[in-house]
């Protein structure tokens, strides 16, 4: 439906933003563009309804080269979503919806139908919320706004630049899903820049990662996680993403805390309570002098006990029936976790103690393989 042919862009200061592009945008699909800042996947978007031009090359919409088709034309057939929205503050949400059918010279009555017809279509009551103004929403329904003012008359393509990166994570991925079902009913063709490579994994149909002006590589979210073209793919992805994605399952041992509260079966009952206080958990890990794990001492144990003269730890301690070998996959722990629901399992070579597996890790690493940057994670959990 939509081709770039040998397409170039040179700004007035000789910088060159676009490199011989090919590309195809898959009708009635939805096509992320995205990669890091200035790479060109903005500009290429904008050249699609020519608030770029290009510098050499052809763009084809429908077999058309959209050079010879005036621009008003143009760009009042194709939708535009930006990430702040744009809605007229003195309109109502109504008349916000209606801009361009108004422009096209469409009768009251069908835009009145239209109107309604998009507010249920991204459930927002037309009862409700047609005679509104935008200050009176949310951001969230703000940019629902936006969406359904885009498709009001009816464009085969609907152009997003980053419309949700100023939502907060939560109205975020709501709109994520909320574009996905959309899609599923109307059958667009959405050309959406993002930076966000968890965004673009989620939504899109075709993905088109640029860098420095070139395409480097166009696929399916499966076939980029699968088959990354190159090292350049690789790190923008996330090394940890493409190995869970490719089944590289992690073993507890890259999850575990290695480090929780331990004490010895010997230390007397005032001793473990203390250091409980002192750590803040309500559990310890006991061993021997050698390492090996006995089991654990509760805080209720040590409790019912406490006012008894002479006891230690190993009159407390109960044995921990749920344990798993170093090496064993996280799925594996996962699956005694939340069969028993446990809070924790502890993880042994042998009979020698080497850390637990708790949710908090597990939380920890999902964070640090999902985090923009890859190594922000979450605090260390001790406390079991």
């Amino acid at each position: 439906m939509i081709q770039l042919e040998n397409v170039e862009k040179i700004y007035d200061d000789g910088f060159q933003a676009l490199k011989n592009i090919n590309l195809h945008f898959r009708e009635g699909e939805i096509n992320v563009l995205i990669g890091p800042s200035g790479c060109g996947k903005t500009t290429t978007m904008k050249l699609l309804n020519r608030l770029n031009e290009v510098t050499s090359g052809t763009v084809y919409v429908n077999g058309e080269d959209i050079s010879k088709i005036d621009p008003v034309e143009l760009r009042r057939k194709t939708g535009y979503v930006i990430q702040h929205i744009g809605l007229f503050p003195h309109m109502t949400i109504a008349e916000n919806v209606a801009a361009v059918p108004k422009l096209l010279k469409w009768n009251k009555e069908r835009i009145d139908q239209r109107v309604d017809e998009l507010l249920n279509l991204v459930n927002l009551a037309p009862e409700t919320y047609r005679d509104r103004y935008p200050s009176e929403l949310s951001g969230g329904q703000q940019q629902r706004i936006g969406v359904i003012r885009a498709l009001a008359a009816e464009p085969p393509v609907v152009l997003m630049d980053e419309p949700f990166s100023a939502l907060d994570p939560i109205s975020r991925e709501q709109l994520q899903d909320e574009l996905i079902r959309l899609q599923k009913e109307i059958k667009k063709t959405f050309i959406f820049v993002t930076h966000d490579i968890d965004e673009a994994l989620k939504i899109a149909d075709q993905i088109i990662l640029m860098k420095d002006g070139e395409v480097v590589q166009c696929g399916s979210p499966e076939e980029i996680l699968r088959h990354p073209a190159n090292d350049f793919v690789v790190e923008f992805i996330g090394k940890k993403r493409l190995e869970q994605q490719n089944g590289n399952v992690p073993t507890v041992d890259e999850v575990m805390v290695e480090n929780p509260v331990t004490s010895y079966p010997t230390r007397g009952l005032a001793q473990g309570l203390r250091l409980m206080e002192q750590k803040r958990v309500d559990s310890l890990i006991v061993v021997d002098e050698h390492g090996e794990f006995l089991g654990h001492a509760p805080i209720f144990n040590v409790l019912a006990k406490y006012r008894e003269e002479g006891k230690t730890l190993a009159d407390v301690m109960v044995p921990i029936k749920h344990i798993v070998s170093s090496g064993t996959s996280l799925k594996i722990a996962l699956d005694l976790m939340n069969e028993y629901d446990l809070r924790y399992v502890p993880v042994v070579n042998g009979k020698t103690f080497l850390g637990v597996i708790t949710r908090g890790s597990v939380v920890r690493l999902l964070a640090d393989v999902y985090s923009d940057n890859g190594n922000e994670g979450i605090a260390n959990d001790t406390a079991i």
